[in-house]
């Protein structure tokens, strides 16, 4: 589906029942890479994916930022008429998560960052994403799927599912240029999130891959502590999963996102 709002064009996928849960693709990827986990959780959970702007089936033209982001996902959540939605984004789309709760905390009823940081990005880090903005404009994007494929998945996988790696890396190959340049610009000049850890105030889970070079387990372990007692912070570490486990070991994903969207209807113990 497409939906097209004021300024941007951004395709999505609608299905299931329940809890609606928003579901935030990472870089340089689109929302078929919720896919395994969003038919999993279609009799527990409404699950909207989006394309980001300039990936998948979006609008490819910025302005890219987090903040932007954040707000094209909002113009969507009003068109669907969804007031309030669990949020869950994986690499980039942690990082959007964060902008969201920033700028539109009411819009959220709890949070899931998967395979994210808190941090911005360092000198070096910064110096590595104008790189490859110079890649993927001078060599496309299946250049930039062969330079990021490595860290994308974790050992088990690349030794025991070769598909899941070759799913992944035709997904990447696929984005355009354009999308691909502005998010890496946008994640460039992010800004840190670490103080807006300390502000969370709905549950939220944090999940990891075991085998995550891209993003450590120490990365989920920091922000976890570092989220205020309202927050209830969870940490789930996926077994065998590298920066993808909604990829790479989907069912214990959907496994934990369905336990946590039960327990948001719990009542609290005594």
């Amino acid at each position: 589906m497409i939906a097209r709002l004021p300024g941007v064009w951004l395709g999505y996928d609608d299905s299931g029942r329940g809890t609606p849960l928003l579901l935030l693709h990472g870089f340089p990827h689109d929302r078929s890479v919720w896919g395994p986990v969003r038919g999993a959780l279609a009799g527990r959970a409404r699950c909207i994916a989006p394309d980001l702007r300039g990936f998948g089936e979006s609008t490819t033209h910025g302005p890219f930022s987090m903040d932007q982001y954040a707000d094209d996902l909002v113009a969507l959540l009003d068109r669907l008429q969804l007031a309030t939605v669990v949020v869950a984004g994986v690499s980039m789309g942690g990082y959007v998560a964060m902008a969201l709760w920033r700028r539109h905390p009411g819009r959220m009823r709890a949070l899931v960052l998967c395979n994210t940081r808190a941090e911005a990005d360092d000198l070096e880090g910064r110096r590595k994403r104008d790189d490859l903005v110079t890649v993927a404009r001078r060599e496309g994007a299946r250049a930039i799927a062969t330079r990021l494929l490595p860290g994308m998945v974790g050992r088990s996988t690349r030794e025991r599912r070769p598909e899941v790696v070759q799913q992944l890396q035709a997904v990447m190959a696929r984005q355009p240029v354009a999308g691909i340049a502005g998010a890496l610009v946008a994640m460039r000049d992010r800004p840190d999130s670490r103080d807006t850890l300390g502000t969370i105030s709905v549950p939220t889970l944090v999940l990891a891959g075991e085998e995550d070079v891209l993003t450590p387990v120490a990365d989920a372990e920091r922000m976890a502590q570092a989220l205020p007692p309202a927050a209830g912070a969870r940490l789930e570490i996926v077994a065998e999963a590298g920066h993808m486990p909604c990829l790479e070991r989907p069912s214990a994903t959907t496994h934990a996102l369905a336990d946590f969207i039960a327990s948001l209807d719990r009542p609290p113990s005594p």
